[in-house]
């Protein structure tokens, strides 16, 4: 075969040393080379492609393993290229309107960028079209999935029609079970552990009951009043009351274990952590008691109505109440710490993760 003129193709070396960030030469031997080197470097240059292969097929049975695996380190990060990041979006948002709705969303999890171009709603408005998906009032609205990505409402209406779909054509759909046993009175708490349910009700009782086979396990008796709060975990359940006591049960036997007298009002809320409960009452206090023993530990006095809600992590105890507030406590001194104001009216409800606080109120705000 005889010599020809270099290809103008762009080389393999160009490509390398010009993808920005990376170093120009991976970590190799500092020795000098071999004087025959660029001899026989340019003798490859002026080889045709099939003699280059020749070349290179004869150079690779001659390498040894580690030789190899240099090559494969050097060579394989240059086919690894996101080239839809280097189209502009338009562009690349054509090209991924031809993947099928199961692609697009396995190319979501690829990257960050890729995920913003798969939550597109355009695109998304152009597979429900395909489908025959129509536009429901609630897709009007857009708003953030989190910082930097918008949520795609025609999105979830592709994904829920295809869950409709689903489940029409599996013919697997379980009818919901209805656990029966408070009659006609009104569940006022429930609680989940495992694969258990408590349910407390104005009725007086609780029940336990298996979420697997929807049988009612055990009915706790024992409240002289309406129970209006519950905890459970593992076989242990606490109940507050309208007869202002809070009861421990074993949910196995049934048994109440401890009651809890100290409240002079309904017990409206409580919180669980480890083997203490944090108790909140329409008397405006809460109570710190050990559950084991059954003893009130301490008093938190200071709200100026009732205490609709608490959460309690082990150290600081966090309630809202009627009176528009919500404290941050120190059980253990059995003082306020904080008192935060803004809400105007009552505060039904709020969450703690140990550094935040989120409350929501009878105002509508949260």
């Amino acid at each position: 075969l005889g010599p020809c003129t270099p290809s103008p193709t762009t080389t393999f070396g160009e490509l390398r040393n010009a993808k920005a960030g990376q170093a120009r030469r991976r970590c190799i031997p500092s020795v000098a080379p071999p004087p025959e080197l660029q001899d026989w470097l340019r003798t490859f240059q002026r080889w045709s492609g099939p003699e280059k292969l020749l070349a290179l097929d004869e150079l690779i049975d001659r390498c040894e393993p580690a030789q190899i695996k240099y090559m494969m380190q050097v060579i394989e990060p240059q086919f690894q290229r996101d080239f839809i990041s280097l189209l502009p979006k338009e562009l690349a948002l054509y090209v991924l309107s031809f993947l099928e709705p199961r692609d697009l969303l396995r190319a979501a999890q690829t990257c960050r960028y890729w995920r913003v171009l798969a939550e597109d709603n355009l695109l998304w408005r152009e597979k429900c079209r395909e489908e025959g998906i129509e536009e429901p009032l609630h897709l009007r609205k857009r708003r953030l999935l989190s910082p930097g990505f918008m949520y795609s409402p025609w999105k979830f209406a592709f994904l829920r029609q295809h869950r409709i779909d689903m489940n029409w054509r599996s013919g697997e759909l379980r009818p919901p079970k209805v656990l029966k046993g408070h009659d006609d009175h009104v569940i006022t708490c429930l609680q989940f552990c495992g694969n258990r349910i408590v349910s407390g009700s104005d009725d007086n009782t609780l029940k336990v009951w298996s979420a697997v086979t929807g049988e009612c396990v055990q009915t706790l008796v024992g409240h002289t009043g309406g129970v209006w709060s519950s905890q459970m975990r593992d076989s242990i359940v606490i109940s507050g009351s309208t007869d202002r006591t809070l009861k421990v049960w074993n949910a196995d036997s049934g048994e109440c274990v401890h009651t809890l007298y100290g409240h002079t009002s309904t017990v409206r809320c409580m919180h669980l952590h480890g083997n203490r409960v944090v108790s909140g009452s329409r008397d405006a206090t809460l109570r710190l008691w050990d559950i084991e023993t059954g003893q009130c530990l301490h008093v938190l006095m200071g709200h100026v109505a009732a205490v609709r809600c608490v959460q309690y992590d082990g150290n600081k105890v966090v309630s809202g109440a009627y009176d528009y507030t919500v404290k941050v406590w120190d059980p253990e001194s059995e003082s306020c710490t904080h008192t935060l104001q803004g809400h105007t009216n009552r505060v039904y409800s709020l969450q703690f993760d140990g550094t935040h606080i989120v409350s929501g109120s009878l105002d509508t705000s949260i």
